[in-house]
């Protein structure tokens, strides 16, 4: 596996570590609510003037396309037998990935390494000249998504969609 190759994978696989918290967590929190991580490439190809989408694990070959759309899904399980309230996952974006242009309306998220967050179009970034401008997704760096409430023993997905730059 070549060093750039490597790196991919290691920034495919880094997406999967993330941290939940909740405002009126127990000390018991990370076993009340399970979390499972997962990320596919959406392989596009065009035969006889048709597209096609399959989803299909990161290999050495897939995960080396700039561009490449990625499919980040995490799932939750509240293991208790009361609900969960506030459930907070933050999921920090590797430098390899930067977020898609879409979705942004269902998560924060940061461009200063989760010091704060909010919806992308209210957040703005410092440029190499020291002015303020607009963020991009290109700016990402982690998302966040705050649940109110788990039911008992009920199950959810978050997804998120990201770019190998």
């Amino acid at each position: 596996m070549s060093p750039k190759t490597y790196f991919l994978a290691k920034a495919l696989v880094a997406a999967s570590f993330v941290t939940f918290a909740a405002a009126s967590a127990p000390a018991f929190a990370a076993d009340a609510v399970s979390l499972n991580s997962s990320v596919l490439v959406d392989v596009v190809t065009k035969t006889d003037g048709q597209v096609t989408h399959k989803l299909m694990e990161p290999n050495s070959t897939n995960q080396k396309v700039p561009g490449a759309m990625l499919v980040y899904t995490l799932a939750y399980h509240n293991n208790l037998d009361k609900p969960f309230d506030n459930f907070v996952v933050t999921n920090p974006l590797p430098a390899a990935v930067m977020l898609a242009d879409d979705g942004f309306g269902t998560f924060d998220v940061s461009v200063n390494g989760g010091k704060s967050f909010g919806k992308l179009a209210t957040l703005t970034v410092t440029d190499a000249n020291g002015k303020a401008r607009a963020a991009q997704a290109s700016d990402v760096n982690v998302l966040r998504w705050v649940i109110p409430t788990i039911a008992a023993g009920a199950s959810g997905k978050l997804e998120y969609h990201g770019v190998i730059r």
